[in-house]
């Protein structure tokens, strides 16, 4: 087998990976990037972040036609034509993959069609339908992502769905239960709702969108019953109770109650959260070390095993976001090629749901800075007082500041509200510069604009909102 040698061979082609391809090739390291499927771009720009959030915009708009009169917009018997939706959706994702492309060929990086599997001293062999190959490298990445997980005993189909298998219906169902309220049972299921679909969230855990701030958390849930989303926290699902019928498909839950019920819907999503893709590509050739299948990496993303780093979803201890994988990504590359690079701090990576009203969040929570010992000072600003919210007619909602009283330190935002993954900019930017409570107080906000929330709620910390 022919060899040939590398400065950075990147293994999967996500946002993570490409970027630091991308990255790689603009400091002159000699780069290959291997991905097994047929496009580059990953899960996300395929069956995740992209076609997702094309959908939702749909949803906004759709959402925005059917609600018109309120603007004094009279419209007769608007028509959703789902299949141009998805057609629509498909565009943006073939566009965007053939950019991925362009950018390889401009940085200079090798694109190679195959499965990868490390086979230890720098060497990777990949497969592909013509044959073997060994392929040798001073460093390595591996961005291979995850999947999702399924429940015990069940396989997707057109019934049975994950984040692909949803966006690939061609019409919009007539009901549809989600298992799971992280951010894509949530943005899924607000979606639906708004096309028509009668939705219900069955979330094993106290509440939905478990990881953010629990005002945000009842605040959502208040507004996905009043849109008529169907909720039931504590609640557990007998996987063995998922069954094919006449009617959909029909599954038993254990309600927080006690009591258990049946619940049928022409579809189920099954949206409990992703398992990292690190079987199979031979690591046990190595010295990478894993915690519960997923990779252990220091504050450069290196591992174990000399010359091989890791980002992005497979990666221990990491939210599963592309923009973490990203940053990871241009972390290590600056690494191995000696540039300055700074770690990345847990506590400034952004949060984003694009749910309705959408949820932006950094840093911690109220609970998790009063369990740190801060002694902490809130501020909170309604989007009701909001003149610009009032203007979209996005009333719901709120800005939260978590700060620490002795010092006016940033410790958390959170963000439920119109444009709230948009407006959660701010909040890092200020955070990453270690601005105060103070700073912000004094930084002038645009009038009328939506983000002048954010500006209300730092004065909200002292009591000096002027609006509420």
């Amino acid at each position: 087998m022919e060899k040939v040698s590398y400065d950075l061979i990147v293994i999967g082609s996500g946002p993570g990976g490409y970027s630091a391809a991308v990255r790689a090739g603009q400091y002159g390291l000699k780069t290959a990037i291997i991905e097994k499927d047929n496009k580059l771009g990953g899960c996300c720009l395929h069956v995740g972040c992209i076609p997702t959030k094309a959908l939702l915009h749909t949803a906004d708009v759709w959402k925005s036609v059917t609600h018109s009169e309120e603007e004094g917009i009279q419209l007769e018997k608007p028509v959703l034509n789902y299949p141009k939706v998805i057609d629509r959706k498909n565009k943006i994702v073939q566009k965007h993959a053939k950019g991925v492309e362009f950018l390889m060929k401009k940085n200079k990086v090798e694109w190679i069609k195959g499965f990868a599997t490390l086979k230890g001293g720098g060497k990777v062999e990949v497969k592909t339908d013509k044959g073997a190959q060994i392929l040798e490298a001073k460093n390595i990445l591996i961005a291979t992502g995850s999947e999702a997980r399924m429940l015990p005993g069940l396989k997707p189909d057109k019934d049975i769905l994950t984040n692909i298998e949803i966006l690939d219906m061609t019409t919009v169902p007539k009901s549809l239960n989600i298992i799971g309220s992280g951010a894509v049972g949530c943005e899924f299921g607000s979606m639906f709702s708004r096309f028509g679909t009668k939705v219900t969230i069955l979330e094993m855990l106290p509440r939905i969108v478990p990881v953010e701030d629990e005002e945000v958390s009842k605040e959502l849930a208040r507004v996905f019953k009043k849109e008529g989303i169907r909720i039931e926290t504590g609640a557990k699902v007998d996987p063995a109770s998922v069954k094919k019928t006449a009617n959909g498909v029909s599954l038993k839950a254990t309600l927080s109650n006690g009591k258990e019920e049946e619940f049928v819907a022409e579809k189920l999503l099954v949206a409990v959260g992703r398992a990292p893709n690190t079987a199979n590509i031979g690591l046990e050739n190595t010295k990478v070390e894993l915690d519960r299948g997923f990779i252990k990496v220091n504050q450069w993303q290196q591992t174990g095993e000399p010359g091989v780093y890791a980002i992005g979803d497979v990666v221990a201890g990491t939210p599963q976001l592309a923009h973490v994988a990203s940053m990871q990504g241009m972390v290590a590359v600056g690494h191995i090629a000696g540039k300055p690079v700074h770690p990345i701090n847990r506590n400034r990576i952004p949060g984003a749901t694009y749910t309705e009203p959408g949820i932006g969040s950094v840093g911690l929570t109220e609970a998790q800075a009063r369990a740190a010992g801060y002694d902490v000072k809130v501020g909170k600003f309604p989007f009701a007082a909001n003149s610009k919210a009032s203007i979209l007619g996005s009333h719901d909602g709120f800005v939260k500041i978590v700060a620490d009283a002795k010092y006016g330190e940033i410790l958390g935002v959170h963000i439920i509200g119109p444009q709230a993954y948009e407006l959660i900019s701010e909040a890092v930017t200020a955070m990453e510069s270690e601005s105060t409570v103070e700073t912000m107080m004094a930084t002038i906000h645009a009038h009328p604009t939506i983000y002048e929330a954010v500006g209300e709620a730092f004065n909200a910390v002292y009591g000096l909102a002027i609006n509420a």
